[in-house]
């Protein structure tokens, strides 16, 4: 009798089991990870970059962006195409007009016709985004992203896991209406905090699908930040492991994009939850994403 209880106790503790395995991604800014023999053997297709939404009127950013994207298509990788601030000081914290956000898409689309993977903006709740008190015109971004890339699969919007998350995402439905869309998370303080309250919440507040756009395990932060959690390479291959269990929560999370590949070529970097160290040797967490890639018939 005493089994029976624990196993029924176990069973309404458990996540939910997904009806279907997750989509693996790597989210990455530098295109030297097409050619790292430690991603190849992964198996992954699908990787994210994260674009300024005025990355093509400047020449460097330009540069910037069609090399990765270049070097993406040569590899044969699915591209989820991020759209973020400018990366302009004097405009990072300026919201576009609906136009001038619409004239961009169409430069995108021609330029980089092959991409039907969409995020209309990266953490568009998060206060370093000129979004974050506005989701009505990131609700009307999206709008006019799905204008102009019919039949592309696009992330309407993109939300960190936060106190902001329920009542941004209920105000940027609210704006659309009935229609049913796609979700992306980035729950950075459920995997590094082994919780699972923001995952939840937005499973709870919206009806569509979710993509976990961004996630991981820290290794060291030094973005100024005051949410605190612990980081270390043993937490980040933790984190890394209990972001699947994340997933398993719902058949609704159907993709998966850790980041990052590996850490900024500086001493300092402000952010670091790559899944291989600087020199290219695999860390704890990359083993942990080979494992469940292996047990599930796609890495080598």
């Amino acid at each position: 009798m005493r089994f029976v209880l624990a196993a029924l106790l176990a069973l309404l503790i458990a996540p939910t089991a997904s009806a279907a395995t997750p989509v693996i991604g790597i989210g990455e800014q530098h295109p030297e990870i097409f050619t790292d023999a430690s991603f190849q053997k992964l198996g992954v297709r699908d990787v994210r970059f994260v674009a300024a939404w005025d990355a093509l009127n400047t020449g460097w950013s330009r540069t910037e962006l069609d090399q990765y994207m270049y070097a993406a298509r040569a590899a044969n990788a699915r591209v989820l195409l991020s759209f973020g601030h400018s990366r302009n000081p004097k405009l990072a914290h300026t919201l576009p007009s609906v136009k001038a956000f619409e004239r961009e898409v169409v430069r995108f689309r021609a330029r980089y016709p092959w991409v039907r993977d969409y995020v209309t903006w990266n953490e568009a709740n998060h206060c370093s985004q000129p979004t974050c008190n506005n989701p009505e015109r990131a609700a009307e971004y999206y709008l006019a992203l799905r204008r102009h890339c019919n039949g592309c699969k696009i992330v309407a919007a993109d939300v960190l896991d936060g106190s902001r998350l329920t009542g941004w995402v209920k105000r940027f439905q609210k704006r659309l209406g009935d229609r049913r869309v796609l979700w992306g998370l980035h729950n950075y303080i459920d995997a590094n905090r082994f919780r699972s309250t923001g995952t939840r919440a937005l499973l709870k507040a919206v009806k569509g699908d979710i993509w976990f756009t961004e996630t991981g395990g820290l290794v060291v932060r030094r973005n100024g930040s005051t949410v605190m959690f612990p980081g270390s390479i043993s937490h980040a291959a933790k984190a890394t492991s209990y972001v699947f269990r994340l997933a398993a929560l719902s058949s609704r999370v159907k993709r998966v994009y850790f980041y990052h590949w590996a850490p900024a070529p500086t001493l300092t970097p402000t952010w670091d939850s790559a899944l291989v160290d600087a020199n290219d040797k695999p860390r704890p967490a990359y083993n942990v994403v080979r494992r469940w890639l292996q047990q599930h018939g796609i890495a080598r």
